[in-house]
């Protein structure tokens, strides 16, 4: 049993759809969430700039005695993903339990993987599935204004915006007959509604938040880590610039109130 909380890190706001959840699957557990907003985004950044980011958002979060770190990201997760071999505590990025969840749910052997201009282009996703199951078919699509949709609010599935950007992104996706998407940035699951709405019930979606709190779950417990209070977890929140407007996002990420306080802290002495 460990009442130390659970560390999480994004680029900016979308983790925070993990976070959500983490308070679903673990409700007993503490939470420290870093947002580097002053850095956001990670997406079109190179290999090396990014490796230093998630260096440092752990080092943050280990110095707020941390248990388990949780990489949200999915450009951390497939550009960094080597990362706990770094820190001295466990780490796990989004990949890993995200494509595992795909290959168990795919029935004509068709995943289609979306995330960012970096996610995509590592191919982190795709080399992962294929060693769960090399007779899979994965394409992939890179959708870099799914980020800012969401960010700005274009997230309605009557937002003729979102439904356009949607569409130009995965028709290709559709037309190849895929039955199973994996949301391979944590922003994504806030465009569920408008994805699902083109792509159809009988496509699957895989939210990577989702799969990665229930694999930090399995891997507390494993550990035994887990605590086995009865209060409610509490959750801090820490940003890298200025924390205003923080909490109406947050709120909207999280579907709920937010009204704890905000830090912001600077990233860089870490």
């Amino acid at each position: 049993m460990s009442k130390k909380p659970i560390g999480v890190f994004d680029s900016g706001l979308g983790g925070l759809t993990a976070v959500k959840e983490l308070l679903e699957v673990l409700p007993n557990e503490d939470i420290v969430y870093f947002g580097d907003t002053g850095r956001v985004p990670y997406g079109n950044r190179s290999k090396s700039t990014i490796i230093k980011y998630a260096q440092q958002d752990a080092g943050f979060l280990i110095s707020k005695n941390v248990k388990f770190i949780i990489a949200a990201c999915g450009t951390v997760s497939s550009v960094a993903g080597d990362l706990g071999g770094s820190i001295p505590i466990p780490f796990t990025g989004v990949v890993r339990p995200t494509a595992a969840a795909a290959v168990k749910a795919t029935k004509n052997n068709k995943i289609g993987v979306i995330g960012t201009s970096a996610t995509i282009g590592s191919g982190s996703y795709k080399k992962e599935i294929e060693r769960l199951d090399s007779q899979i078919e994965v394409y992939q699509q890179d959708c870099p204004l799914f980020v800012p949709l969401v960010e700005n609010g274009f997230i309605s599935e009557d937002d003729p915006i979102a439904v356009m950007v949607v569409e130009r992104y995965l028709s290709h996706l559709k037309e190849i007959g895929v039955d199973t998407i994996i949301l391979g940035c944590t922003h994504y699951p806030i465009l569920k509604g408008v994805i699902s709405n083109f792509m159809g019930e009988a496509v699957t979606l895989i939210d990577s938040g989702r799969e990665t709190a229930l694999y930090t779950a399995e891997q507390l417990k494993k550990r035994g880590l887990l605590n086995d209070g009865t209060d409610a977890g509490q959750c801090s929140f820490f940003v890298s610039d200025t924390p205003d407007g923080f909490s109406h996002l947050a709120g909207m990420f999280l579907d709920r109130n937010i009204d704890r306080s905000v830090t912001q802290i600077d990233i860089e002495q870490y």
